[in-house]
Order: C-alpha cells, then structure tokens, then sequence
C-alpha cells in the first residue's frame, strides 16, 4: 500500500524539497507538493507536512500570514478528521497560528537566530510521531530559528504535561521555551508540532540518522510499512 504525503508551500518556506525528500526517501512514494493558495489537498492522504522557512517573510508574526491561506482550511479539515499532521519549525509556528496547536512560538530568549544540533529528550513515545524512540531516549537533531521560544501559560502547560502532550523536550539550554518544550502534540495525537528539523537527520551524510525514526513510526502506523 502506498504511502500518500503531501507537502504545503508557502511564500517564503524554504525547508519544503528536504521535507519531500525525507518523506519520498523513507517511504518510497513521492509526495504530492500543494501551494497555499490551493483550496483543496489531494485526495486520499495519509500524512500532511508543513515545512520550516519564513512564510511571509515572518511578516506580523511568524506563521500568523500562512494560517490564513486557502489551503489551511483544508489542512485544518483534515487534521479534525484525524489525518496525521506535522509541522516543523515555521510550520510549528504555523501551526499555534492556526489554533491546531496551544500556545505560540515567540522571539527567542537570547534575541539570537540559533543554527547547531540540540540534544532532545522524548518525552512520549506512545504516538505514531513517536513510537519508534523509547521515552526518556535522547537524540541529536537540527535547530534554525528566530522565533522557537514556545509560550504557553501555566494552565495549558500543565494540561499539556498532565496529558502526555509534550513530544521533545530540549536536553540543553537553546531558546528559552517553557519548562524547555520542543515538540507538542494536539488532543489527537494525530498533530505534532516541533521547531527542530527531523527532516535534516535522516542519513549519515547530514551527520546523524535521529530523525529518521519520526518518519517511520508514521509511515509503519499509517500504512503498516
């Protein structure tokens, strides 16, 4: 059975051919590439990407201008259908912008753009985002971002923790997120949103294979690969 993937474009996304090419290098299928401006997604998907860039040009607030795009009403549709979601870095922001996620991605603590691999830990390892790490396993992946320092208050944290929904938390110090999160999951768990790059480590040419297994815990829940 095929794997059916789509990737969203926006102005200004820049992360879009790495995300396809994790996916079509993973799965063996090549996934469809869907611009914001399109008011429908392809039939039939199992797996919706948003990649990481500067939608807009980050203009307002980063992910504020993509969220309102034609094709985020059907990205918001399927993701209420139960259609897995993932977001990465703008597409995180993109996606707290479009109330799919809580919370929202602010300027980073250090008023730096951050650019290095983070160690992160997985905090949850029951979703199919997730399941082929172990919990508390730590890994090595990617960060590029401006505005990575996730907000949430006090209530929605908790409920967060409470619930399982943190994914990733940093192992280290990178951008002054609350209580150090860096990948949340929707009420779902069909949504997963996160600000480091899976995507940029999925062969040992890019220094290291972490990513990989994100890819495949979806591809193996979604169509039994």
């Amino acid at each position: 059975m095929a794997f059916r993937s789509a990737v969203i474009t926006f102005p200004g996304s820049n992360c879009d051919r790495d995300m396809a090419d994790a996916l079509e290098k993973i799965s063996g299928s090549k996934p469809a590439s869907v611009w914001h401006r399109d008011a429908d997604l392809p039939e039939g998907l199992d797996f919706i990407a948003l990649p990481g860039g500067f939608s807009y040009g980050d203009y307002l607030r980063s992910g504020a201008m993509a969220a309102r795009s034609p094709i985020m009403q059907a990205v918001v549709a399927a993701a209420g259908r139960g259609v897995p979601v993932l977001g990465v870095c703008n597409g995180f922001q993109v996606l707290t912008e479009a109330g799919l996620l809580p919370g929202a991605l602010m300027r980073n603590a250090g008023i730096r753009f951050v650019c290095r691999e983070v160690m992160l830990t997985v905090e949850n390892s029951q979703s199919l985002f997730t399941a082929g790490y172990e919990t508390g396993q730590q890994i090595r992946v990617p960060v590029a971002h401006h505005d990575g320092n996730y907000f949430a208050d006090a209530a929605t944290l908790d409920r967060l923790e409470g619930e399982g929904r943190v994914a990733f938390r940093y192992a280290e110090e990178v951008n002054g997120s609350a209580r150090d999160i860096a990948g949340v999951l929707n009420e779902g768990g069909n949504v997963l949103g996160m600000m480091p790059h899976p995507e940029r480590a999925i062969e040992k040419a890019h220094g290291g294979t972490d990513g990989r297994a994100l890819f495949e815990s979806a591809i193996k829940a979604l169509v039994g690969a």
